[in-house]
């Protein structure tokens, strides 16, 4: 944007994410004056309204101009609860009056002021509103743009990582089982990819592709088979599931023993 004449986005400018405040701004670092902003009013503007209310927010920035979608802004769009209003039955106060129980990741274009790509509950294949906090982290989480184009999501509060391509599709995944001393979550504040070139004194490791399970067929022991009820599906050394109504006899030496 500044290469194509917009002062705005001079590369020495600073851009601030508040989450408490829902707003998200760049700050002229040889002025001090704000130059761009979104937030913390959604309702000032069709750009703003299209977009919709961000959230509690984390890790505002702007995605290099050598990767894909460079110039435009992630955020990770917490939902949860932020910002300030007047006092409501979910904020008797007024603090932290905006709430949602599902997150975002948004792909911003700062100068049309609209979305260009997002990951949602709707992206993730679930079903709006009843399974919408499936993709939900209310506080930390971030993500970053790679070279490949897919992006790499942490979804904080469940200490899961994620890397998605530009469809939505899930490539690889990390549910950390390490949990903090104080605090007994596996919370995972943010996650980074970082190039092999980072650790020159190792060798490249061959990469090798893992095949996806198809979890649309995946049959376990007993199971019918699929697209078959008549059969079942068996597998060596695993006992198929019976079921819960099987007669069961034993002989007793006493016909009083119960």
């Amino acid at each position: 944007w500044y290469d194509a004449g917009d002062e705005r986005f001079h590369p020495d400018n600073i851009i601030v994410d508040g989450r408490e405040a829902n707003i998200i701004f760049i700050i002229s670092k040889a002025t001090g004056k704000i130059t761009w902003k979104l937030g913390p009013d959604y309702d000032n503007s069709p750009e703003a309204k299209a977009i919709g209310w961000i959230i509690g927010q984390h890790h505002a920035h702007m995605i290099p101009h050598t990767l894909p979608g460079g110039g435009n802004i992630l955020v990770f769009d917490n939902g949860g609860w932020g910002g300030y209003d007047v006092p409501n039955p979910g904020a008797p106060t007024g603090v932290k009056a905006a709430l949602r129980d599902y997150s975002r990741v948004l792909e911003i274009d700062p100068v049309a002021m609209k979305i260009v790509w997002q990951y949602t509950p709707t992206e993730a294949g679930f079903l709006a509103p009843m399974d919408s906090n499936r993709f939900y982290s209310p506080f930390i989480s971030g993500m970053q743009r790679l070279p490949n184009g897919n992006t790499l999501i942490t979804e904080g509060s469940d200490g899961r990582v994620f890397e998605v391509t530009p469809d939505h599709k899930i490539v690889w995944e990390f549910v950390s089982p390490y949990k903090g001393k104080f605090v007994p979550m596996n919370m995972t504040y943010r996650a980074y990819r970082v190039p092999y070139e980072w650790v020159p004194q190792v060798a490249k490791p061959v990469e090798t592709a893992i095949e996806p399970l198809d979890v649309a067929t995946f049959r376990v022991p007993g199971a019918a088979a699929f697209g078959d009820r008549a059969k079942e599906v068996s597998v060596e050394g695993c006992v198929p599931y019976e079921g819960s109504n099987a007669l069961c006899v034993a002989s007793v030496e006493d016909p009083e023993d119960k």
